[in-house]
């Protein structure tokens, strides 16, 4: 037989494009039209349909950017069009892909929303057209209103885009209405093309010479024989009957299973407001319930507990069918977070709380316990989650983000996930590739031969429908599954839930998967440690002033010295730090207005956190003059203890300033007349710490042109274009109140930087403030501390403990992690000494090592302090930046954690009474609290929660300052584990190596 493989597949492709789809609709009237231009933010469907519209026509211009227009339309069905299918077909001018252009949503003339519109789902069936949303029947007159929201198509590969108003979009209308019909739907016609994809997608993933290809090539060919084009609806089904045959032949028993799940990532904010997100969560749950209707088996994956909770404050009557659906389970919450956060930056206590709100919020109103952690598209995972995934007492964790990695293929597609601790998690990246499948051929057959763990398990996990900006699976999605369900060659597809795939999946797996242990990190997107100085910023300090209210509200409620705690006032600003962490909002790749808006916000929330601090502060310091200082660290300091307050006692001998030379008999610190550290010796441990020939705090300006992704990447090859900034305006040294003070100010380019570096009585440390007045484009600063010590790995905070990583590429794995992410501190040691860089509000570092002429090797550490990408945000962090940072010589990894609280928790200073005695106290060093708090059922109970830091075993008691009835190991939910036992009101323990561990004390 002839080679006509391409002749039919070409035919197919422009039967489909001119005869095929243009056919979907038949007959056709015209609905009236009018509109109501909304003159700014969105407003309630009240108000909106409480306005007087104005009669308009299809061409009509409408929408500036981010705006909204409100369509009002009615019309009569015709009533010769009894018996056949009828919808309203609208199109609001959509250009780009769902989600990522113009956007509406239907209304009944009552306000209630029925059902989302976007560029792949145009219509309304005529089913809920009639009075409130039920059904309407041929001659009946139908009236609706659309609410059109001007989102504007945004080009990712397009760094010159504009992306807010603020860029200059402007307020000429983006859109133009080019349909508003009630037609005939031609469901024969809609099914003919359904099939043809079905098989044409399946058939080009098959070798030519298989016989299979050749069988469906045949079917495609006999069926476009069948049609014709003058009457596409009238022999739609003699066109569908020659394919019955290649459709009915079942999959081969040893066929890969794919749980497909129903799925709609909307980023809580990306390239929109949040505001905007409100919204197309409504819309997306909207489609999804009206197409459960219709597809009774669709499952439909609902995570973030933010974007449930945004229904119900917004939208009561998508939130009752929210509720309708979960109980049916066709929506099925998923993901047990607040949001889906990102984990490398997030703080220790701010991550387990994401878990908290999260599955706390699906307890409360749906009464599920969510199992599986849903992450597909955060920016690497924390080797801390596996423990917190466990405490939250979930036990499935799923991404897919890892398949973006640049330099190394991850080996696994199913496997346990081993946490820093030792926890290990069930984990499954989905083999498909994509959190946004289209079920097509092409992404069947790569699930099928891409899964890493074949021969050994048979399952994997497809999150299909349009997503990142919402939508979700449509009917045609749907089904597409039916049709994939049991086909021969295919996968066999089977829409289930993810808790159906996860206990399917470890029944068959789980004893002989394998372990991968540590951090999951992404070989992409490490810009975004980085980005968005403020935004970063805002979240540090908000994290800080969270524990700071927690803490001193429990001390003054339990001592009687404060009526109440502020509970609902927490419990509100936990909930907005937490949406904030968000995977494009933290890591700075959202649009300018997503980030000024979180500029504004975090600086409200840090005035009413420090508000409710200074209220609880002073009721502890009671009535006096005497200068009273609250230590929140949780460790002592200038004979202060931690978690307490008294009178600070500052020791060490003065600080001199002599020709260049700053000495505190600690240290002894060398400056230049550039302003650079030449010199840091360290008197006690009597060693040089700046490497030979080196200079320290060396600031750094690279060029920074990434490939892709301004925002979220840098690229290896940045590090070959740097500008060393040695030029000085001035250096001036000062002595006051005991402290040395060096004052260096630089211009380079558009930038001034003014950095003041402070040396103080009794401190082995440099404290550091850098003032950047930025107006670079493209550029990276990064701040150079080349240190005299041999080191193979460097170890970084992370949530509750700390992770080393090479200093060396010796393989492809190690020189992919050129940039990394920590919290507080960083440190490299070599056996008996080292060194720490501490910070206050920055995040990105790298750190490697050179070896010299004289055998020695330099370490140098860099902290990267500030970037300039275009896009989405082209005034990217332009402006007056402030961050602080130390670096502490002679210092173990203890040190390095004490210094890092230091720095992030200043002291406070209330005039009162006296001392203030902790709430609880910890007897050994190495057990950290981190979170002191009233129990959140309200019952007075005290919870504290600690953790292991050093990375060892530890032994500790804790003794609250108050009377103890009784104590009790929770989870991170509060709810009991195991009762512990008190002796002399405390409680002892052993630690395993970073053990978290939740105590709840009630009072007696």
């Amino acid at each position: 037989m002839h080679d006509d493989r391409q002749l039919i597949e070409e035919r197919l492709r422009r039967a489909l494009r001119e005869r095929l789809r243009p056919a979907i609709y038949g007959a056709a009237v015209p609905l009236d039209i009018e509109v109501w231009h909304a003159p700014g933010e969105p407003v309630s469907p009240a108000e909106a349909l409480a306005q007087t519209y104005e009669k308009a026509e299809i061409g009509l211009p409408w929408g500036p950017a981010w705006g909204t227009a409100w369509f009002k339309f009615s019309g009569q069905v015709p009533a010769e069009w009894a018996g056949r299918e009828i919808e309203a077909v609208i199109d609001l001018g959509f250009s780009g892909g769902p989600g990522f252009s113009a956007e509406g949503l239907v209304h009944t003339t009552s306000g209630k929303p029925l059902k989302g519109l976007h560029p792949r789902q145009t219509y309304a069936p005529l089913s809920i057209l009639g009075p409130d949303g039920t059904a309407a029947s041929a001659g009946d007159t139908v009236e609706f209103y659309v609410e059109a929201a001007a989102n504007p198509e945004i080009p990712l590969d397009n760094a010159d885009a504009k992306t807010d108003i603020g860029a200059g979009l402007g307020d000429h209308p983006i859109y133009q209405l080019t349909r508003a019909d009630l037609a005939i739907f031609n469901a024969e016609v809609w099914d003919l093309i359904l099939d043809l994809e079905a098989l044409d997608g399946l058939q080009r993933e098959l070798s030519i010479q298989e016989p299979r290809r050749k069988e469906i090539l045949r079917a495609l060919s006999r069926s476009l024989d069948a049609l014709d084009y003058e009457d596409v609806a009238g022999t739609a089904a003699d066109a569908r009957a020659q394919l019955t045959d290649v459709l009915s032949r079942p999959a081969h028993a040893s066929a890969h299973q794919l749980s497909a799940v129903g799925h709609a990532h909307i980023d809580s904010a990306w390239l929109w407001p949040l505001r905007e997100t409100r919204r197309k969560v409504a819309r997306t749950v909207s489609n999804v319930a009206t197409l459960a209707e219709e597809y009774p088996e669709l499952v439909f994956a609902f995570s973030q507990a933010q974007q449930h909770a945004w229904v119900k404050e917004n939208y009561p009557e998508v939130w009752e069918r929210l509720k309708k659906a979960v109980a049916e389970g066709t929506i099925v919450p998923v993901g047990g977070m607040w949001v889906e956060s990102d984990t490398n930056l997030p703080g220790s206590e701010a991550l387990a709380r994401q878990f908290v709100h999260g599955k706390r919020f699906f307890l409360d109103e749906y009464g599920i316990d969510t199992q599986e952690v849903w992450l597909p598209d955060s920016f690497g995972y924390t080797a801390a989650l596996p423990q917190l995934v466990k405490l939250s007492g979930s036990k499935w964790f799923l991404t897919q983000k890892i398949s973006w990695n640049k330099e190394n293929k991850f080996p696994h597609h199913t496997f346990w996930w081993e946490g820093l601790d030792g926890t290990r998690v069930f984990t499954h990246f989905p083999p498909i590739d994509t959190y946004n499948s289209d079920l097509s051929g092409r992404e069947l057959a790569h699930a099928q031969r891409n899964f890493a763990e074949n021969g050994a398990a048979t399952r994997s996990l497809v999150p299909f429908g349009y997503g990142d900006g919402g939508g979700g699976p449509t009917r045609e999605f749907v089904a597409t599954a039916r049709r994939v369900k049991d086909l021969e060659s295919s996968p066999k597809v089977t829409i289930e839930s993810p808790t159906d795939f996860f206990s399917a999946a470890e029944d068959e797996y789980s004893e002989h998967a394998p372990v991968w242990s540590g951090e999951l990190y992404l070989e992409i997107h490490r810009a975004t440690y980085t980005s968005q100085a403020k935004t970063k910023q805002g979240n540090r300090r908000t994290e800080h002033l969270l524990r700071e209210a927690e803490l001193w509200s429990a001390a003054a409620v339990v001592a009687g010295k404060l009526d109440t705690y502020p509970y609902e006032d927490l419990d509100r600003l936990w909930k907005v730090a937490l949406l904030h962490q968000f995977h494009d909002i933290l890591p700075g790749s959202s649009i300018s207005w997503v980030h000024r808006e979180a500029e504004a916000t975090y600086a409200r929330v840090a005035e009413e956190l420090n508000a409710i601090i200074a209220t609880a502060q002073q009721a502890l310091a009671g009535s006096g003059d005497e200068q009273i200082v609250f230590n929140a660290a949780p460790h002592g300091r200038n004979g202060v203890a931690g978690l307490g307050a008294g009178v600070a006692a500052v020791e060490g001998q003065d600080v001199t300033v002599e020709n260049g030379v700053v000495d505190n008999g600690l240290i002894r610190v060398t400056i230049d007349e550039r302003g650079l550290i030449t010199s840091l010796y360290d008197v006690e441990a009597g060693r040089e710490v700046i490497a030979p020939g080196a200079v320290g705090n060396l600031l750094q300006l690279h060029v920074d042109t990434p490939n892709h992704w301004d925002a979220w990447d840098v690229d290896s090859f940045y590090k070959n274009n740097v500008r060393d900034v040695t030029e000085v305006d001035s250096v001036d040294f000062s002595v006051a109140g005991g402290v040395a003070t060096v004052v260096v100010k630089r211009s380079f380019n558009r930038s001034t930087v003014t950095q003041t570096l402070r040396i103080r009585p009794g401190a082995k440390r440099v404290d550091i403030e850098t003032e950047m007045d930025w107006h670079e484009t493209e550029k990276f600063l990064k701040a150079a501390y080349p240190v005299d010590v041999h080191a193979d790995r460097s170890a970084s905070e992370t949530q509750f403990g700390h992770i080393f990583r090479p200093t060396h590429q010796n393989t492809s794995w190690d020189a992919a992690k050129f940039e990394i992410a920590a919290h507080r501190w960083v440190h490299v040691g070599e056996p008996g000494y080292g060194v720490a860089v501490v910070n206050d509000s920055t995040y990105g570092h790298d750190i490697n090592r050179t070896a010299r002429e004289d055998g020695g090797t330099t370490t140098t550490i860099r902290t990267s302090l500030i970037r300039a990408p275009r896009f989405p945000d082209p005034k990217t962090d332009q402006g007056v930046h402030t961050v602080n940072h130390a670096l502490v010589v002679g210092a173990g990894i203890p040190e390095a954690i004490e210094e890092g609280y230091r720095i992030n928790l200043p002291e406070r200073v209330v005039s009162g009474a006296g001392v203030v005695d902790p709430i609880v106290a910890v007897d050994n060093g190495n057990v950290i609290v981190e979170a002191v708090k009233l129990a959140d059922d309200q019952s007075g109970d005290v919870i504290v929660r600690l953790y292991e830091s050093s990375g060892g075993r530890s032994r500790a008691t804790v003794t609250p300052s108050f009377a103890a009835a009784s104590v009790t190991e929770v989870d991170l939910l509060e709810r009991g584990l195991a009762e512990r036992e008190l002796k002399d009101n405390g409680v002892g323990f052993e630690l395993r190596p970073f053990q978290i561990l939740t105590l709840r004390f009630t009072r007696s």
